[in-house]
């Protein structure tokens, strides 16, 4: 594998991709750039509340992206690199881009509403209640995981009297790297309500507020690791994360989320720099021209000694393994949660949602590469995590290239705190996202959130929904997440089957061309389906021989629960789309009109 090589082809597909796919897709669906969107007509100084377009691309991609594209495609490269390329570049651009670029514009043309009020005002309210009960139990494992990781990275272990010399070292080590990226992400957050406020209602040039944020970058990045401070274990952890995303998902977009996430994104367009300097260094140079990774290893690959690679069939498993980076449901929550409701212009749909995506596909590309400069190591089971297999590959790179030999070890600490950063950046916005599939599960048609009254309005009140949320999510991060983890792959994946046949449903109602969303759509539930049936069938047998555990017990359960809901909704779905009267559903000034 030629690792140059490989990121100009990916390069110039993604670039072709966005121009003549995602302009026909715009042109298809009828973006108007000069029709108002949500956050100017709903604009209310919390949730709804527009920005410029590259802040609202900062938050969404902050938010989409996390560890998904550098976990799915290293964990999926053991069945060789030209799988794994095909599938994100193909996916990419004719699955995960549209299915985000069609979520968010579905979501302005129905007032901001999440996917489950598309699905209400175009399947019906059982379809929707169906959808807000799986997106919330998957946003909760989300939480979970992401808190958990978080508080991985945030934490402080004491050291043991006794242990050996090497490991104590090591364990300092450690602990010195986790208060860093601790220290550095609460400064992060600090900074970004003082920026907040100070840039409120004040219209700043692009160019001013562009230098200002990477001084600021740099500032907080320096401070932090010069000064790490602060030093808590990880339960302290859980319960300040906990708090911390409680506040933030209920405080109003511009003093936190929009100025962090923001803030955030220039250290991942840093950590994409660094990526292409160290893959163009290691092309020109010759180090990595020739990695030792197999183009196809088979169809069916078992992990071996590794510690992060994926094991099983390449039909499902490289399409559940690889998400993020090639489409992730959990993208469309965030396009139809929170970009819907801070999208300045219609006409920016396309760059950010769509844009967006390829720009993780991007990451995801460049993750192979990195997966690559190491693979014998990766293989051996030198590296107890994908995260540390990314920055290893990448800063191993940069060291590779002449004059750049001993930036190894600090560009290591860079990458594992941009990871860090943007599992925090995650965890919030998926905790917000949860509070309103909360509230619009217990909101009934025609009827307005803020309008309710008795126990409705009291689940429904934005604190006791977040609450519930975080107390759930938090508490199963803290007791054991790990029994239903296997089963967020195919979850997650389910969860882009039902968004695109949301989207696809809409422009059906709309009178649009959806047709382009068929064969995606028809695929992800194949994929999905395929993937629980083989889980539950492991499962039985398991229980059959009398070797299961509790935790294979729950899967089960939970599989066949997502097979039988999956099957629900697509069939209420399919009926719509391919209805010859759409009469009884809205269309799309209707549901305009009408969207709560």
């Amino acid at each position: 594998m030629n690792a140059l090589l490989v990121l100009v082809i990916a390069i110039a597909v993604l670039a072709l991709g966005y121009i003549f796919y995602g302009g026909w897709l715009a042109r298809q669906w009828g973006v108007d750039p000069n029709r108002v969107t949500p956050a100017h007509e709903l604009e209310d100084g919390i949730d709804y509340v527009p920005a410029p377009p590259y802040v609202v691309l900062g938050h969404h991609f902050s938010s989409i992206a996390g560890a998904g594209p550098i976990n799915g495609p290293i964990q999926a490269a053991i069945f060789g690199w030209v799988p794994v390329m095909l599938w994100v570049l193909i996916g990419g651009v004719f699955i995960g881009a549209a299915h985000d670029f069609g979520a968010l514009f579905a979501s302005i043309r129905h007032k901001g509403r999440t996917l489950a009020g598309v699905i209400e005002q175009n399947i019906d309210d059982t379809a929707k209640r169906l959808f807000c009960i799986f997106a919330y139990l998957t946003l909760i494992l989300v939480v979970a995981a992401f808190a958990s990781i978080v508080a991985g990275t945030f934490a402080v272990s004491p050291i043991a009297a006794g242990t050996p010399e090497a490991a104590a070292a090591t364990a300092a080590q450690t602990n010195l790297a986790n208060s860093r990226t601790a220290m550095i992400s609460v400064l992060f957050i600090v900074v970004a309500i003082i920026w907040g406020i100070i840039t409120r209602g004040r219209k700043i040039p692009g160019a001013i507020n562009v230098i200002a944020a990477l001084i600021i970058i740099v500032g907080v990045v320096t401070l932090g690791y010069l000064f790490p401070l602060i030093n808590l274990d990880g339960t302290t952890w859980m319960w300040l994360i906990g708090l911390y995303i409680l506040i933030a998902s209920v405080a109003p977009v511009w003093i936190l989320l929009q100025p962090r996430d923001y803030l955030s994104s220039y250290l991942l367009y840093s950590m994409i720099i660094l990526a292409l300097i160290g893959i163009i260094g290691t092309g020109i140079t010759g180090a990595s021209s020739n990695l030792d990774i197999p183009a196809f290893t088979g169809w069916s690959v078992t992990a071996g000694t590794s510690k992060v690679a994926t094991s099983g069939f390449l039909f499902p498993a490289l399409f559940i393994t690889i998400a993020c980076g090639a489409i992730s449901g959990f993208h469309s929550l965030v396009s139809s949660g929170t970009t819907s409701k801070q999208l300045d212009r219609e006409g920016h749909a396309l760059p950010i949602a769509y844009g967006g995506m390829l720009l993780e596909c991007l990451v995801a590309i460049i993750s192979l590469c990195a997966v690559a400069f190491v693979f014998s190591g990766y293989m051996d089971g030198t590296y107890a995590s994908p995260t540390q297999v990314f920055a290893s590959g990448l800063s191993q790179m940069l060291a590779a290239i002449p004059g750049l030999e001993n930036v190894q070890s600090i560009v290591y600490s860079l990458l594992i705190l941009a990871v860090s950063v943007f599992c925090l950046t995650s965890l919030d916005t998926a905790t917000r996202l949860a509070r309103y599939l909360f509230q619009e599960l217990f909101t009934p048609v025609g009827v307005k959130t803020e309008d309710l009254t008795g126990w409705r309005g009291i689940l429904t009140n934005p604190w006791v929904a977040t609450a519930i949320t975080v107390v759930a999510g938090v508490g199963l991060g803290m007791t054991g997440y790990q029994m239903v983890w296997p089963l967020f792959g195919a979850a997650n994946q389910l969860l882009a089957a039902l968004g695109l046949l949301a989207v696809c449903a809409w422009l059906r109602n709309a009178s649009r061309n959806n047709k382009m969303l068929y064969l995606p759509m028809a695929f992800m539930m194949v994929v999905t389906l395929t993937s629980l049936v083989m889980t539950s069938y492991s499962k039985i047998m398991l229980i059959a021989a009398g070797t299961m555990v509790v935790a294979d017990v729950v899967q089960l359960i939970i599989a066949v629960l997502l097979l039988v809901f999956a099957v629900v909704l697509a069939v209420k779905g399919i009926r719509v789309i391919f209805s010859k009267d759409s009469s009884s559903h809205p269309g799309d000034d209707q549901a305009q009109s009408t969207a709560a």
